[in-house]
């Protein structure tokens, strides 16, 4: 018989404890059984599968190459099964469905609770959960199960084939600052006059700040080196309304904001560009409250395409 056959609900999170504790009595305490009979399991697994899943060392265990590949199935069948769970609980409560969005700092301020707005006027008793992160966190967190949609940087060296993706916008980025900033009371705005000014740098390596490095790097300049490094917008934002720092936001952001009076762009022409995308799992069905949520996207999208400054 497949081993697979033999694997039960409950071997999952066995496995699952072993991963996350590396030591089996540790483990066996958590699922209220013997570290024996723990030990036996993995040993009877591991025989069955033909391949060595942990190494055994005098701290604890390892996961193998071949430990690591059953886990991440394990997680993403455990994921699953907590979405089914709560799919269920929705539908039992006269819900609509369940979706879990991830939302990097790039989309979190504008296209995602837009078409938020859009699902519930399509599915009232929609169920929503929204996740804020930078995109390579939420991708990964997409490939394990726990995330439905990710809208966030389109980045290319992130690619996983078990996740399909679809450029929503192309967009510039901008150096913004608090509406009454000393900046925006002279004549015209100079690179020096924003030099004078420490910076707020999303951490190097993210999707905007390569934007932002590569628009630099055209004007023959480089970002500051006594920046503060953040990736949340929320404090961002918190620091920008109460210091004279000079900020970076994409341009659908940087419009929402200024419209909430929250920042204003400042005018110097950044030459550097963002592709947003929305990333999705290869999967044969998608639940009706996903594909719904997806379409809501690509029409926010649509419906809210700022006009360029």
């Amino acid at each position: 018989m497949d081993w697979t056959h033999r694997l039960r609900l409950r071997n999952l999170k066995m496995l699952l404890s072993l991963a996350q504790t590396r030591n089996i009595s540790h483990s066996a305490a958590m699922l209220n059984t013997t570290q024996p009979g723990l030990s036996k399991w993995l040993k009877d697994l591991e025989e069955d599968i033909g391949l060595p899943l942990f190494e055994r060392h005098a701290r604890g265990l390892r996961p193998t190459p071949y430990g690591e590949a059953l886990i991440a199935h394990a997680q993403r069948i455990d994921a699953q099964l907590d979405r089914a769970s709560g799919d269920m609980a929705a539908l039992r409560e006269g819900g609509g469905g369940r979706v879990v969005i991830g939302a990097s700092g790039a989309s979190a301020s504008d296209t995602v609770p837009l078409a938020v707005l859009r699902l519930f006027e399509r599915m009232p008793q929609a169920r929503v959960k929204l996740v804020e992160g930078t995109t390579d966190r939420l991708l990964a967190q997409l490939a394990q199960g726990d995330l439905d949609i990710v809208v966030g940087r389109y980045a290319p060296e992130h690619h996983d084939p078990a996740v399909q993706s679809e450029a929503l916008y192309l967009e510039p980025v901008h150096l913004v600052a608090r509406p009454r900033h000393p900046l925006f009371t002279k004549a015209q705005v100079q690179w020096p006059d924003v030099q004078a000014y420490r910076w707020i740098l999303w951490p190097k390596g993210t999707p905007i700040r390569n934007a932002l490095d590569t628009a630099l790097e055209a004007v023959g300049l480089s970002a500051p080196a006594d920046a503060v490094e953040s990736n949340s917008v929320t404090v961002n934002l918190t620091l920008i309304n109460n210091s004279d720092l000079i900020g970076v936001a994409s341009h659908r952001a940087a419009l929402r904001f200024s419209h909430m009076n929250a920042m204003r762009i400042v005018p110097l022409r950044l030459s550097g560009f963002g592709s947003v995308a929305m990333y999705w799992r290869r999967e044969t069905f998608l639940p009706a409250a996903v594909e719904a949520a997806m379409a809501c996207l690509r029409q926010a999208v649509a419906d809210h395409a700022p006009a360029p400054r």
